[in-house]
């Protein structure tokens, strides 16, 4: 009897078994195991929230791997036969190929496009020299193509929502302001406290004076707190200032004397003011005119 072959196939078979190869092509790796792949296969992450790479310090890497090569491993998922796409380590990715290699060690995983966003920016807002307005932009990305909220985008990132809430704020500062931040021309505490004003003209004035006098953040905070200090209103000019002393009350005496009445005086320190004479009724005013025409 024929020995019977399996009905599934070996397609089906290596499917279920979830493996990859490596370059060698003798050694099977699992799904979000570790394997050496081929440089040259290995594409950049859309997602990547940085965009800024210096190149001294990739070009000091790359020397670092001639040497000794690449000590930790980069992270990618599969996207097709041969395929694979960073989801974090794309300066190592530059660097290797800078030092001229052909494969590079890497875990391979499986993520959806809103994992392949999250775990890119949990792997670089995690570094200390990714600077604050790409953190921020990373952010806005992710509550935005992700729907998430602040609330869940502080967990997903480890942070505080105070926190995640300080560095989407920045993004409300003028581009100049944005940008100044992104070149290290001034501290995520300087931009802070530039958000208080509230006219960009303002914040784009104190910019150039922390630039071009070396403010400290303390120095800046003074300088916005008394921009922001409440002005008192003006007194109209032609209001006079109201001064009642003795020799008002000797004239109000000689007008009641005059009128039979008891007037109020009100005079200024510059002898301006005016005389307040009540009356009762129209007769009573008509008795005080005819007194004053006598």
């Amino acid at each position: 009897m024929k020995e019977k072959k399996p009905a599934m196939g070996r397609g089906l078979t290596a499917l279920l078994q979830n493996v990859e190869t490596d370059v060698s092509g003798k050694t099977p790796i699992p799904v979000n195991g570790q394997a050496e792949i081929n440089i040259s296969e290995i594409v950049a992450n859309p997602f990547q929230p940085r965009k800024d790479f210096d190149e001294a310090a990739l070009e000091e890497l790359a020397e670092s791997i001639r040497v000794h090569g690449i000590i930790q491993p980069i992270t990618v998922r599969k996207i097709g036969y041969g395929k694979y796409e960073i989801i974090a380590g794309e300066r190592r990715t530059r660097a290797a190929i800078r030092a001229e290699l052909k494969t590079i060690p890497a875990y391979v995983r499986v993520a959806n496009d809103q994992g392949m966003l999250e775990m890119a920016l949990i792997e670089n807002t995690h570094r200390e020299n990714l600077n604050a307005i790409e953190v921020s932009l990373s952010y806005q990305r992710l509550i935005e193509e992700c729907k998430l909220t602040q609330e869940e985008l502080a967990k997903r990132v480890g942070k505080n929502r105070t926190t995640v809430t300080n560095f989407l704020r920045l993004l409300k500062l003028p581009e100049e302001i944005q940008i100044a931040l992104r070149d290290d021309l001034l501290s995520v505490g300087h931009a802070r406290a530039l958000l208080s004003l509230e006219k960009k003209e303002d914040q784009i004035f104190l910019l150039d004076e922390i630039i071009d006098s070396e403010l400290s953040v303390r120095q800046v905070e003074s300088l916005v707190k008394e921009k922001l200090k409440p002005v008192a209103p003006a007194l109209p000019k032609d209001k006079p200032e109201v001064t009642h002393d003795y020799t008002a009350d000797i004239w109000e005496s000689r007008i009641a004397s005059a009128t039979q009445v008891h007037a109020r005086l009100k005079i200024s320190h510059k002898g301006k003011g005016e005389i307040i004479i009540p009356f009762g009724s129209t007769d009573e005013l008509e008795r005080i005119i005819e007194l004053m025409e006598k």
